[in-house]
């Protein structure tokens, strides 16, 4: 990779120049002489109106034609996770509320450690729902149905691609700067591609989760396989075990309190970006909000 370092950076100046030559040439306000860049210096105070990269049309004409040749393929993704999301909602919905609430109940019992302290806040809040008003249990059944189909797309993909990344330097070096980037971007930015792909609903709200809640995990993940002691992994290899022996055996149990600090994030960044997403027509206890 050192070797390529120079030629990147090449890379780099030459597409910076581009910019800068298709930014001027294509712009209606630049002077009619290029000399005039260095006999007036005025535009070197505010910002010049002709140093504006047309970038518009390029992502509208890259829509156009994902929209155009991908377009039944999104309609796929869409009516799978609509109907998920609609068997799902129909199956809580269904269950008698007592019976959902003391599964919530157990389920946050085992999750927390056996904690009682967290398990009778998490019966209280859960109770507290439904004690408001009916409809409030309702919607928190929709949001969790959105938010467990979400996280279901995230441990998917994200753990196995946390796992390449670990084990592939290219990858990892690849993935990071995508990675940073998504991790930078505002929540609210994340819903605009998910309704131009797949309109308003919940499955714009599911790829929001997921494109949001879904860098923690990996990172973490990634971070917890490549801190497995390279002694015990050369210990399993010398008693004969394969690479996928390894890794099954003793580099994810080893991580596993990384992944599950993973999970956690992905959790919680998932809750935030749900309710954010009913501004796009997704019902659930986000309308009240």
């Amino acid at each position: 990779m050192e070797k390529y370092k120079k030629y990147i950076n090449l890379a780099y100046l030459v597409i910076f120049i581009g910019m800068v030559v298709l930014a001027y040439t294509t712009s209606k306000y630049r002077p009619e002489s290029v000399l005039v860049l260095f006999t007036d210096p005025s535009w070197l105070g505010d910002w010049p109106k002709w140093l504006d990269f047309p970038l518009m049309p390029f992502l509208n004409k890259w829509f156009d034609i994902l929209i155009v040749k991908y377009g039944i393929m999104f309609e796929g993704i869409n009516f799978f996770l609509l109907g998920l999301y609609g068997k799902m909602k129909n199956f809580l919905v269904g269950l008698p509320w007592p019976l959902l609430m003391i599964s919530v109940i157990l389920l946050a019992y085992v999750a927390s450690g056996r904690n009682m302290g967290t398990t009778i806040m998490v019966a209280f809040c859960v109770f507290f729902l439904g004690f408001l008003s009916p409809r409030y249990w309702d919607k928190c059944i929709m949001t969790t149905t959105i938010v467990i189909i979400g996280m279901l797309l995230c441990l998917v993909i994200g753990i196995p691609i946390g796992i390449m990344m670990a084990r592939n330097k290219k990858v990892r070096n690849a993935l990071l700067p995508v990675l940073d980037l998504m991790q930078t971007i505002p929540s609210f930015c994340y819903l605009i591609p998910g309704i131009l792909l797949f309109g308003l609903g919940a499955v714009p709200a599911i790829f929001a989760i997921f494109v949001y809640a879904v860098p923690p995990l990996i990172r973490l993940t990634d971070l917890g396989i490549r801190l497995v002691d390279t002694e015990v992994i050369e210990a399993s290899e010398a008693f004969g075990a394969s690479k996928k022996q390894t890794l099954w055996g003793v580099q994810i149990p080893l991580a596993l309190p990384n992944i599950m600090q993973g999970i956690n994030q992905c959790t919680m960044m998932s809750l935030a970006m749900v309710v954010i997403a009913s501004m796009i027509g997704t019902r659930g206890i986000g309308d009240e909000v």
